[in-house]
């Protein structure tokens, strides 16, 4: 399961985006609860937004069951997700992800495109009020590899059909049946097993 990811590269063609924060910091130890972001489609244009990680419907009563992931076979029938698959969805920005693998001693991975490499996670989001305002909230589209869950990584042409409103339903359960990305794995060393570590240390090879 994708528990953690990083951003902490970006373009300066992605910085110009609308809602790019100005007090945006390198991120290398992303987790579930954690505020971060999401671009959008809005009125053609590519937007922006800040949003905690782990999705909040305005009914749910409880926020303690906020689903950081959707999967990805059941994503178009599941009630918690359902509505979001087919009007809100967004894509969620980062330069590669963590996993761990062991069945006694589980190391981390660190597994990305290539080194620096940007890519986009399909992902839906939500807006939820508190105290007399909106919040926005996503998850994390996943796809079955091997005995792990991976994001749903798409391509330039993906990333366009995702957020595209028009997109029929067809093309999109296609994208969610996307081959799984090609991607570089490095083992590292435990210092990223601290969630409170938040510095390149993350990525020391082991």
């Amino acid at each position: 399961m994708c528990g953690r990811y990083a951003l902490f590269r970006w373009s300066s063609a992605f910085a110009a985006l609308p809602g790019f924060p100005a007090d945006q910091q390198a991120q290398w130890n992303i987790s579930p609860g954690a505020s971060v972001l999401i671009q959008r489609r809005i009125d053609d244009n590519l937007v922006l937004a800040r949003a905690r990680w782990g999705l909040t419907p305005a009914w749910l009563t409880d926020l303690s069951r906020t689903p950081a992931h959707a999967r990805a076979e059941t994503l178009a029938e599941q009630p918690m997700f359902r509505d979001a698959f087919r009007s809100r969805r967004c894509l969620m920005p980062a330069n590669g992800f963590y996993e761990w693998r062991g069945s006694v001693r589980k190391r981390p991975y660190w597994l990305t495109p290539g080194e620096g490499a940007s890519l986009f996670f399909a992902a839906v989001w939500e807006a939820y009020p508190v105290q007399e305002q909106i919040w926005l909230s996503t998850a994390v589209v996943t796809q079955a590899a091997m005995s792990q869950r991976r994001p749903l990584i798409l391509d330039e042409a993906g990333q366009a059909a995702w957020l595209n409103p028009e997109t029929p339903l067809a093309e999109l359960h296609s994208l969610l049946a996307s081959p799984a990305a090609a991607l570089r794995e490095r083992v590292l060393a435990n210092l990223v097993n601290d969630p409170k570590l938040n510095a390149p240390e993350c990525l020391t090879p082991a």
